[in-house]
């Protein structure tokens, strides 16, 4: 059996780190929004003849593991997520290969967009009886158990389902809503850039998660404007009223800069002052930042102008398309 397993990355336009259980639950309507991107990570799956289990990560290098059984995988520290996937699964006689289109580091999930390519594969290779929401509570702890930090939950349902969607999150559950948006529009009016930095968004979020629950006042205040930005962006996006979604990113970045020292630097806030210059309503780092990509938001006719200028400060450039398709599996 042969099977190829493909998942998208995705911009997070609000409601970012709200995401991390328990975090959502002291904030009532909390929800985040996002849209699936092109960059997508990959993964294929084939039967060996022997029982070893073999991972080959091609964008670490080609970096190799290879096992006799799958129960030599839980402790290893290199390609931690992909051991610890395999390792649930139990799967024997198989190699997997990796790749991704998006840079290392880069802060639009790529990690669980591989995270749920490769949870696909194997749940196809072990019978496909496993729903949705089964291989998301797979994919989040498994994550959680490869970085040693809690986790988001919004990540793998673009990496799912693809498209720009609403993840709601409250007492009864999680609930991905699509949202009634022309990609084209969208995806127009977005420049998207990688900093050549990496971001540890581990570090990032472990952090503002627990000085929100040790109870800290302008962390909380900060949770609960990141909650009404959301609402607020999700509405103007339903009634397409861009100038507003413009507004509404630049209110969101100014309040998530001031969850942690660590958002932004020195880097990020040149390009981003680089866009703004050249006609760019709003914009903000992707992910819990520190590093990685970053947006920015405009008129469709300044996009040229905040291109150059992005890239003239230093940013790489990510051609980029909104992604429909989510979670594409190919058996041969």
């Amino acid at each position: 059996m042969h099977i190829h397993a493909s998942a998208p990355t995705r911009i997070d336009l609000a409601g970012g780190t709200i995401d991390i259980w328990p975090l959502y639950l002291f904030h009532e309507g909390a929800q985040t929004l996002n849209a699936a991107i092109n960059l997508r990570a990959s993964c294929d799956l084939r039967d060996r003849t022997d029982r070893r289990v073999v991972i080959v990560s091609e964008d670490a290098g080609g970096q190799r593991i290879d096992v006799e059984h799958w129960s030599e995988l839980r402790d290893g520290n290199d390609l931690r997520l992909l051991r610890r996937l395999l390792h649930f699964f139990q799967a024997e006689g198989v190699e997997l290969h990796t790749r991704s289109d998006s840079p290392v580091g880069a802060g639009i999930a790529g990690s669980s967009a591989l995270n749920i390519a490769v949870c696909g594969a194997l749940n196809t290779w072990s019978g496909g009886h496993r729903s949705a929401d089964e291989i998301f509570q797979i994919a989040m702890n498994v994550e959680a158990q490869a970085i040693d930090v809690p986790t988001g939950v919004q990540d793998y349902r673009p990496a799912y389902y693809g498209g720009v969607s609403a993840v709601e999150l409250g007492v009864s559950g999680v609930r991905r809503v699509p949202i009634d948006v022309q990609p084209e529009e969208l995806q127009s009016r977005i420049v998207l850039a990688y900093t050549n930095a990496p971001r540890n968004s581990g570090i990032n979020n472990w952090d503002v998660t627990k000085r929100h629950i040790d109870g800290e006042a302008q962390v909380r205040r900060s949770f609960a404007r990141i909650r009404d930005i959301a609402v607020a962006m999700r509405a103007a996006l339903e009634r397409r009223d861009w100038p507003e979604v413009g507004r509404q990113i630049a209110v969101e970045w100014d309040n998530r800069k001031q969850l942690a020292p660590g958002v932004t630097t020195p880097e990020i806030d040149t390009t981003l002052d680089a866009a703004a210059k050249a006609g760019a309503m709003g914009g903000k780092v992707c992910g819990a930042g520190g590093g990685g990509c970053l947006f920015s938001f405009g008129d469709p006719a300044r996009i040229p102008a905040m291109r150059q200028a992005m890239s003239e400060s230093g940013a790489r450039i990510l051609d980029f398309a909104i992604d429909p398709r989510g979670l594409v599996i190919d058996t041969f």
